[in-house]
């Protein structure tokens, strides 16, 4: 079992006791600045109001950017099976070609 690291996080001022392996505390303090910066820019927008409708906000538009980018990494990787594909069929008409 890994050895687990007791991290203060600060998110809206207020800080927060997480536990967490060693080996992950530095992607944790990352995790809690972007979810502050966030909750933050929800905040300072003036807009929504109540911590938990800011946390729920900013919970939503990290799992829309979230969405996002696995679809771009989707279609990135569809031009590349695309790309292949056309490859092959090259190779396959020059072997063709070649053997006659």
């Amino acid at each position: 079992m890994p050895t687990l690291d007791s991290v203060t996080v600060t998110i809206l001022d207020k800080d927060y006791q997480v536990s967490c392996p060693a080996d992950e505390r530095s992607k944790l303090e990352s995790s809690a600045r972007y979810l502050d910066q966030k909750m933050n820019d929800i905040r300072q927008s003036g807009r929504i109001v109540g911590l938990d409708r800011i946390a729920v906000m900013a919970g939503l538009n990290i799992a829309h950017d979230l969405l996002n980018e696995g679809d771009k990494k989707n279609n990135a990787s569809l031009g590349v099976s695309e790309k292949i594909h056309a490859l092959q069929n090259k190779l396959d008409f020059a072997i063709n070609t070649f053997d006659k």
